[in-house]
């Protein structure tokens, strides 16, 4: 009999708003994850009394572990406190290296894991994915998804703007990402999830065309619904496919040539504009694409060109020339127009033209 349906495993639980981490206790019971509140709550840096203030009276059963995660070393010692006690659930509250630290190690003792997120500056949220620092390098690991996702704007208002921005950055590169998968089903035959697809595109589409900013609760519940949504497409299809193509790699590229460059969203909005400036050199149909998404990263404050990163144009071209490297099973634009470093040099000057 042929398969008519599948599965999708999703998290119990999304609850993106205003004061949502003091809600935290009633969402553990009413889900049945932790009638108790016998859980574990791993707790970022610079957050840990304002989180005990919050929901430690709601939880009195609970441990509070602070970390500075975001290591392999770090994830790894979480889980070895993880199994000295019986818990229900961990939960993780703070940012993406708190978030992924903290998946990372319930993924690996098989505890469930809560995601409450504090900033909006990238797509683990909810993802299948945690990125690590390990030996010089941030490779990512495959990891359980989270039983359950929380936003609270109130502590995402409270953070850095840049963050936010970020996560803008991160959400749009879902546009170029997709364009790279459909290329490679093109080129190579390489098959594409067309679900994982509709739910990367729907969200960067939806900050795209939002006319609020990061002020505007609409648009930030928008752009962590848009950052789930994308972590969710990538565990539907099995792979970063929907979210990660040459974009990614450029951002890879400059971690590793130039550390420190920029956030990781900021990179990836570069790279995103960047490779959508190479597609509508080799076909005009996505020139309207090209100034949709420059005047969306004009408009929110992202960084566009090589010297909003603090780059030269010819520190830029090295990172593109190696960021192939970084994914050697991807196929991309810069994997299909496979430009010299002449050539690259020539491209990110008419680049960083076009995009004033």
């Amino acid at each position: 009999m042929p398969l008519l349906t599948r599965s999708v495993q999703t998290p119990l639980s999304i609850d993106v708003r205003r004061g949502a981490v003091a809600g935290l206790a009633a969402l553990l019971a009413d889900r049945r994850i932790s009638g108790g509140g016998d859980v574990a709550v791993v707790v970022g840096p610079g957050q840990g009394q304002r989180i005990v203030d919050l929901i430690g009276a709601s939880l009195e059963r609970a441990e509070f572990i602070n970390i500075e995660g975001g290591t392999l070393e770090s994830a790894l010692d979480l889980g070895q406190r993880l199994r000295g006690r019986n818990y229900d659930a961990v939960v993780g509250i703070g940012g993406g290296r708190t978030i992924d630290t903290t998946k990372y190690a319930a993924s690996r003792y098989g505890i469930p894991m809560v995601s409450v997120a504090t900033s909006l500056a990238n797509d683990g949220i909810a993802s299948p994915i945690a990125t690590l620092d390990h030996d010089g390098g941030r490779p990512s690991y495959g990891v359980h998804i989270p039983l359950a996702v929380v936003v609270d704007l109130d502590f995402v208002e409270a953070g850095p703007d840049r963050q936010t921005r970020s996560g803008i950055g991160e959400t749009l590169s879902n546009v170029s990402a997709i364009a790279d998968w459909e290329l490679a089903h093109r080129v190579r035959g390489e098959p594409v999830d067309g679900l994982a697809v509709a739910m990367a595109r729907s969200g960067a589409e939806a900050v795209i065309n939002h006319p609020g900013d990061a002020t505007d609760d609409g648009f930030m519940t928008l752009l962590a619904e848009a950052l789930i949504t994308t972590g969710l497409a990538m565990a539907i299809c099995g792979t970063s496919r929907p979210s990660s193509g040459g974009c990614h790699e450029i951002s890879h590229a400059l971690d590793i040539l130039r550390p420190g460059t920029a956030a990781h969203g900021e990179q990836c909005g570069v790279g995103a504009l960047f490779c959508t400036y190479l597609r509508a050199s080799v076909d005009k149909a996505y020139e309207p694409r090209f100034a949709q998404l420059n005047a969306c990263l004009k408009r929110h404050g992202l960084p566009r060109t090589p010297a909003d990163l603090g780059l030269t144009a010819d520190e830029f071209a090295d990172a593109v020339e190696f960021a192939p490297r970084t994914r050697p099973d991807r196929y991309t634009i810069l994997e299909h127009l496979d430009l010299s470093r002449s050539e690259l040099g020539g491209r990110v000057a008419d680049y960083a033209d076009a995009v004033h």
